[in-house]
This record gives C-alpha cells, structure tokens and sequence, in this order.
C-alpha cells in the first residue's frame, strides 16, 4: 500500500481554509499550477471530486466537506510536529488565531489577552470576534470560546465554567405590564429572541426542585447580537435573556431588573475549543493553558 500523499491533503486544507487556489498557492509560497496538480492528484487517488470551479466561485462538494476535517487535522499536525523541534530550543513565537464572541471578547478576552502579549513577545494574534457560528477547521481557527452547550463532535472542548443569564427588563416596562411570576407568563410578553440558538423562539428554565418548564416567546426584535438589545431594553420596549457579561452593569445601575431569579435559564458554559487532533504549536499549547487559568477564575468569581 503506498503511502497517502501528505503534500496534497496539506495543500487541499489551504484552498480550504483560504477559499481559492490563488490564494493557498500565495499562502504556500508556491504556484497556483502546483496547487492545481495537487488537488488534481487528491482528488484522482480519492475517486472522486473535492471542488466545484466556476470562473468566479470555488466551493466543496459533498465529499470536499466530509474530507476537509481530515486534511486540516493531518496540515495541524504536520506543522505542530514541525514547530515542536523548531521550538525545543526556543520560545514560543508565531501566529495563533482565535475566535470568540463580540461582546465576550471586548469586555473580558481582549485585556487577558494584552496580559498574555506581554507575556510572550514572540507570539501574535488574529482575533476575530463574531457573535455568529465559526467553522472552527475550515477557517483555520487555532482557538474558539463558545457560550453554550456543545453537541458531540470531533472538535476538544474544555469547560471552563458557567455563564449566568438573566430574564431582564426596565423597570418601567415591568411597571407597565407586571413582572412575571413564572417562566409561563411570559407567553405573554414583548420578548426579544437570540437568533445564535437551535430554538431562539423556546425559553427553558430550571428550579433548584426539579421543576422544568419551557415557555414560547415572541417579541418586536430578533438578532444575532446581545448588545443590539440594550437600547430597546433600557427603553422599556420588552424583556430578553441576556449572560450577565453584557447586562451586570445595567442591572447594578437599575437600568435593567432581573426577574425569575430563582429559575436557572438554561444550561450555558464557557468552552474553549480547538480543532481535532492532539499535537499542537508551542504557541497554542501556551495560549490554551493561560486562557484556561485566566478565564476559569474569571467564571468561579463573584458578580
């Protein structure tokens, strides 16, 4: 049995990653005639197709998806085990790319990560903050936190703690329409909705006895982003569920008042995610273990 062809499957992760052959080649340091064969050469050893090429649009067919976890991984790999014997004598040094929720990432990633930068001279970073959903492998991400509770996958995940959300309102629209007594109620309520879920339109919550109930909610907003309630909320225009990273200062201010505070809503965590496979740069390994110390101390602390 020959050996898988390593060159190709590395090449076939950069077109990935980087969307066109033009731009992988450059990336690589090679033609885009060398990326071409060897995406020609994958694709003739496989069997079968990898992209769909139109003059204008490069995009993966069925398989390319199936396939390009796995070319990502062997790529990480290769470079991981690279950059360990280059970095055995020195310290770590490089680019590592993280993804991570906007408002997350301004209030609380963004001062760890001046700490971290000061810290290691020798690294960069290219942060990219999103409140939308991140292909983690085929964008090339290094590092992802993500606010929820993650379905199976390939991908490692670390918890590193809880993210406390609140049912919130001004006051003046509780004094307006009442506060709500049980999650039921608020059936009846402007309700703004997080589009970022599997079910914005389904609120659940939790008593500490047992008791569960999930209530359908329908409002005036529905967004991908958190902080595109505030004006509303504090306007008096609806109520939302918000993580307290975004609303803690309305609330201790009385902007906002929180409600059903004996309901926890959902089930949410800090994760920090990183592609499959167990080699990783110096750089990486270094940043995973300082955001995991940092930011675990940051959800155990008090509000």
């Amino acid at each position: 049995m020959k050996l898988p062809d390593f060159e190709a499957w590395a090449v076939f992760a950069a077109v990935v990653e980087h969307r066109s052959f033009s731009a992988a080649a450059d990336a690589l340091s090679v033609s885009k005639a060398t990326v071409s064969k060897a995406i020609s050469r994958l694709e003739t050893r496989l069997g079968t197709t990898l992209f769909h090429r139109t003059s204008r649009r490069l995009t993966l067919t069925d398989s390319g998806r199936a396939l390009a976890e796995h070319a990502q991984r062997i790529r990480s790999e290769g470079e991981a085990a690279e950059q360990a014997a280059f970095e055995s004598a020195s310290a770590p040094a490089g680019l590592v790319r993280i993804a991570a929720p906007l408002t997350f990432g301004i209030k609380h990633l963004a001062p760890v990560l001046a700490d971290f930068l000061e810290a290691h001279p020798g690294i960069k970073i290219d942060l990219r903050l999103s409140d939308a959903f991140v292909d983690i492998v085929g964008d090339g991400v290094d590092i992802a936190l993500r606010i929820a509770e993650l379905p199976d996958s390939s991908l490692r995940a670390r918890r590193l703690g809880p993210v406390t959300a609140h049912v919130i309102a001004a006051p003046v629209y509780f004094e307006k329409h009442g506060r709500p007594r049980h999650p039921a109620d608020l059936a009846s309520h402007a309700c703004f909705t997080y589009t970022n879920t599997a079910s914005p339109d389904y609120w659940r919550f939790r008593k500490a006895g047992g008791e569960e109930a999930s209530v359908r909610v329908d409002g005036p907003i529905r967004t991908d982003s958190g902080d595109a309630m505030l004006p509303a909320l504090r306007a008096g225009l609806g109520v939302a569920i918000l993580p307290g990273f975004i609303v803690d200062a309305d609330i201790a201010a009385g902007r906002l008042e929180a409600v059903l505070t004996d309901w926890t809503i959902g089930a949410s965590a800090l994760h920090l995610i990183t592609p499959p496979g167990t080699l990783r740069p110096a750089r990486v390994e270094a940043l995973i273990e300082f955001l995991s110390d940092r930011l675990k101390r940051m959800c155990s602390e008090p509000r």
